[in-house]
């Protein structure tokens, strides 16, 4: 085993570059793990706890490229994938820009004044960013996590002064103009607006009425934390304010994880002033589910409600007792632990595990490895997993997936959210993890009441 940490003074890349190129160097040959992350305090301390030891001095501006491989004579080859993923980052495209590209949100504005900007640096320095974006008068989405409550508070409140908006932090999916931002999805322009203090709802959304032949015309994204008391909703009224003022929108809904009460009942309170009919896909205890409220929405459209495709047929088997979900999207854990009541559920792109690592959603290497011990583990009855696809999100999910399910000796269900124009293939996708074996759903509500019909017990729920 060879461990190798290398620090590049000056050697700036952004965080998603950043992601993209760990996840590259990951899949190199003898690589067994890898992370090329800015020298900040929060990502020597990830790389501290993956055994890698950064040299003392190194700072936020200088680049880490950390490796451990399986053998010695990898490292040459290893470092030159990581200088050729990094280079292809950083090409423009064809015929695109070709001038060195600002390293601050102001110089960008400055070449583009007015345009919305979308932030993704490390948490804690994203709110300079996406104050110097609401200061030139421009609508912000964040992407970045890890960003305290009461900066997030602060910044939405300054734009709620300006009627800017403020999506996030930690907004993973936006529809603006047409143009999808984060990980979103491919779907044609339509009669719904979405508001969504979640992204995967968002997108669990969005693939349920583009299946159905429902178009959307613009998803606001607002930040998970949007309808907790803290913030108060500050982004949802701008949001909502701005969809029942655009004439393509003929019904909103806004789709969020579990709000606070006081919270919700002042934005429904809010929302019945506007003059666009806005539905509510609020999760928690009493509230449907995602794919009822989509059913909703398509009723009050006067558009029939379709049959949500499923694909394979999963056998139960008599070994173990739990249910084990593994997600990538939290709002689609929390869904499933809303309707089984009881089972494991880990989201593995809560900001815990996210800490200095790349998405879920871009790099699996954290599920696959718990995918592994669910399946060797004899209490595991089923297991339940989300694949979302989208602009952003890893090329080809079942690529990975659907060997690690193959052979499985219980029945793996799986809900992928997606379009048939995302550019993964949908249907592709689907098709692999079928001859994997695994039951596939459209529906995360459907696979999650299929996966504790599946359970050995008779209950119908996860002991």
């Amino acid at each position: 085993m060879t461990t190798h940490v290398e620090v590049r003074p000056g050697a700036y890349a952004d965080s998603i570059t950043l992601m993209l190129v760990s996840r590259t160097a990951a899949r190199l040959d003898g690589v067994t793990a890898a992370q090329v992350t800015m020298a900040t305090p929060l990502n020597v301390d990830v790389l501290a706890g993956m055994g890698f030891e950064v040299p003392a001095g190194a700072d936020a501006n200088d680049l880490v490229v950390a490796l451990r491989l399986d053998r010695a004579d990898a490292l040459p080859a290893a470092l030159a994938g990581v200088d050729r993923a990094l280079e292809e980052a950083n090409r423009p495209a064809p015929g695109g820009e070709t001038a060195v590209p600002p390293r601050t949100t102001a110089g960008a504005l400055d070449r583009a004044p007015g345009s919305p900007v979308l932030v993704s640096v490390p948490g804690p320095h994203a709110t300079v960013e996406a104050m110097d974006a609401l200061d030139a008068g421009s609508d912000v989405m964040i992407f970045s996590d890890h960003v305290p409550v009461e900066q997030e508070v602060a910044l939405k409140r300054v734009a709620a002064e300006r009627s800017l908006l403020v999506m996030g932090p930690d907004c993973g999916t936006a529809v603006v103009g047409g143009v999808g931002l984060g990980f979103a999805n491919a779907v044609a322009p339509g009669p719904v607006g979405i508001v969504a203090a979640s992204g995967t709802g968002c997108q669990q959304m969005l693939a349920l009425l583009d299946h159905a032949g429902v178009g959307v015309s613009a998803a606001l994204g607002v930040g998970g934390r949007d309808l907790s008391s803290p913030v108060g909703g500050l982004a949802t009224r701008e949001a909502l304010r701005r969809l029942d003022a655009d004439p393509a929108v003929e019904l909103i809904t806004l789709v969020s994880k579990p709000p606070a009460d006081d919270v919700a009942a002042a934005i429904e309170g809010f929302a019945a002033d506007l003059t666009t009919p806005v539905g509510f896909a609020l999760l928690g205890p009493g509230r449907p589910d995602l794919t009822a409220a989509a059913e909703t929405v398509l009723r009050r459209l006067g558009r029939p409600v379709p049959d949500w495709p499923v694909h394979g047929s999963a056998r139960p088997t008599t070994r173990g007792t739990r249910l084990r979900g593994l997600f990538v999207g939290g709002t689609l854990a929390g869904e499933a632990a809303q309707i089984a009541g009881a089972g494991d559920f880990v989201d593995f792109g809560d900001d815990a595990w996210t800490a200095g690592r790349a998405h879920p959603m871009i790099d699996p290497t954290v599920r696959l490895e718990h995918l592994a011990a669910a399946l060797a583990d004899p209490d595991t009855a089923v297991v339940l997993l989300d694949v979302v696809l989208g602009h952003g999100a890893e090329a080809d999910p079942a690529a990975r997936l659907a060997p690690a399910i193959a052979g499985a000796g219980v029945p793996v269900v799986v809900t992928v959210v997606g379009t048939p124009a995302d550019p993964q293939d949908r249907d592709a996708q689907v098709a692999a993890l079928v001859a994997a074996g695994a039951e596939v759903h459209l529906s995360h509500a459907g696979a999650t009441r299929r996966a504790l019909a599946l359970l050995p017990s008779t209950t119908g729920a996860a002991s």
